[in-house]
């Protein structure tokens, strides 16, 4: 850099950061040999802070606003340097601009599948990815624990370490959770929350805070998925009879309806009928009982005996009754199912009963 680019560099009086990117979080203004007109303009903008570092020590920072450099809006750089108030040289210092916008859309991820024991399936590996936000929270802290002397730092330098942070704390809460496999998915705004809540302390160390982090899938292996696939097909299959039917007139239509595509829509179907005669045999072989059916209830019979209703009588007791005299032919008889009272020899079923009595004598 030559004279001119020297003095140019001492009485340029603006100091001031526009960004154009998306990822710088800590930009160092540029000046020769680090010197700065006495009364200069700063000017900080909304989302920003400038911190001044003096011999490698933070000295002043200035939050948005416009400043004039001078003594008195610069009390630590001025007892750091011993200045009196009639200082009017250009003086050495390292201007650092931070970024304070929230820094959207970073992703996050596992990159080997996390072991867990899952209470439905066993031991499980998942993969989980998301996202989160983050911002510098204490530029102080930031400075000394990252920056550095790094006079153009991107969010990319510590992405990494971030996300590893991130995974490492992921694994253990999921594993400590509990919560089934199949069941995490209605849990990830709570899941969220949690990991947000142990994670942040680590970032608060580095004088970042993490605003938000989301969990947007956690994945089980493609074996697994294939075999969750199938039995949730046999759950939507429903009644085999129809499905099979289906898929017989599902084949003869896709193959276009030839003699010889029809042939073989035959031959699917009839492998269809097999499959559909074995379930149905498998069907009735289960519904046939295992006991015989109960023994029919006896028929009974009521009469009208001295002149009350008696019984119900059974056959049996009906023919002892005949034999004692107590019920004759003309004795009234009912059973259920009848209108009406009748005589009992009149009814088909005591004519062999009143058959094997002899009449009585004549008078």
């Amino acid at each position: 850099m030559g004279l001119f680019d020297k003095i140019f560099g001492e009485f340029v009086d603006v100091i001031e950061w526009t960004d154009n990117s998306n990822d710088t979080m800590v930009y160092r203004f540029e000046r020769y040999g680090n010197e700065i007109k006495y009364g200069a303009k700063l000017t900080v903008r909304e989302s920003q802070v400038a911190v001044f570092v003096n011999e490698g020590e933070i000295a002043d920072i200035f939050s948005p606003g416009i400043y004039e450099l001078k003594t008195a809006n610069m009390p630590i750089l001025t007892t750091l340097q011993h200045w009196d108030h009639a200082f009017e040289s250009p003086f050495k210092a390292e201007i650092y601009f931070f970024n304070l916008r929230r820094f959207v859309d970073l992703k996050w991820g596992t990159k080997n599948p996390l072991m867990l024991r899952d209470k439905e399936f066993g031991p499980v590996r998942v993969r989980a990815f998301g996202t989160y936000t983050v911002r510098i929270d204490d530029p102080e802290t930031f400075l000394r624990e990252i920056v550095g002397t790094d006079g153009y730092f991107t969010v990319d330098e510590m992405s990494n370490q971030l996300r590893n942070l991130i995974v490492s704390r992921f694994a253990g809460i999921v594993g400590q959770s509990g919560i089934p496999v199949l069941d995490m998915a209605a849990n990830y705004e709570q899941m969220s929350q949690f990991i947000d809540e142990k994670i942040a302390p680590e970032f608060q160390a580095y004088g970042l805070e993490l605003t938000k982090l989301l969990i947007e899938n956690i994945s089980l292996p493609s074996k697994v998925e294939e075999a969750l696939d199938k039995r949730t097909g046999m759950g939507l299959v429903g009644n085999l009879d129809d499905y099979l039917k289906y898929q017989s007139a599902e084949a003869f239509t896709a193959s276009g309806g030839t003699a010889s595509a029809a042939g073989e829509a035959m031959g699917m179907g009839m492998g269809f009928a097999m499959a559909q005669q074995m379930v149905s045999n498998m069907q009735h072989a289960s519904s046939t009982p295992s006991a015989p059916p109960p023994i029919p209830k006896a028929q009974t019979y009521h009469f009208a005996i001295d002149g009350a209703a008696a019984g119900p009588f059974t056959l049996e007791q009906i023919k002892r009754k005949i034999a004692s005299g107590m019920i004759d032919r003309e004795t009234l008889a009912w059973r259920e199912g009848m209108d009406g009272w009748e005589s009992a020899g009149k009814m088909s079923e005591f004519q062999t009963l009143f058959g094997s009595v002899p009449p009585p004598l004549p008078s």
